[in-house]
């Protein structure tokens, strides 16, 4: 069974376009990770990411920088890796089956954000870093939505 069709995210692929940083100590408790400079993309999780059928598909114009072949693939996330194959020598490049452990193990909701920075690409191996935005309110907005409802008549002013 196949879904309508979604827009895909914008990619940005060109270093020189975004400032790499170097962390100072202080900020090594701080929860910021900052890219590195490698190629990256993004995605907004949907329903088929997080339930039933738990599809990732790569993003057409990010196909270019991977193999055309099943390869063992390594997401890092959080100081945990877990291993998956990237299958594209296929119609639709993506990972196999294993995304759902992924997503079950990191709580991933529809909302949340993902951005898959490239850390190493061969024809036998790719790694990507994933950085984990998530797409919930902080409590204190929260709050304030429950209690004003979420209508567009009522909106969450920001002080």
């Amino acid at each position: 069974m196949s879904e309508p069709s979604q827009s895909l995210p914008v990619i940005k692929m060109d270093p020189s376009a975004y400032a790499v940083m170097e962390k100072p100590a202080e900020m090594e408790e701080d929860n910021i990770h900052y890219l590195s400079g490698k190629p990256f993309f993004h995605l907004v999780l949907s329903k088929s990411h997080v339930n039933r059928p738990f599809q990732f598909r790569t993003p057409v114009k990010f196909i270019p920088l991977l193999p055309s072949a099943r390869v063992p693939v390594i997401l890092r996330h959080g100081g945990k890796n877990w291993n998956m194959s990237y299958i594209g020598n296929c119609g639709f490049p993506r990972f196999d089956s294993n995304w759902k452990t992924f997503v079950l193990e990191n709580d991933l909701k529809i909302g949340d954000a993902c951005v898959f920075e490239l850390m190493e690409c061969s024809s036998t191996n790719l790694r990507f870093k994933v950085h984990v935005l998530r797409g919930d309110l902080p409590p204190e907005l929260l709050a304030k939505v429950n209690s004003r409802g979420k209508t567009q008549d009522a909106p969450i002013v920001l002080d």
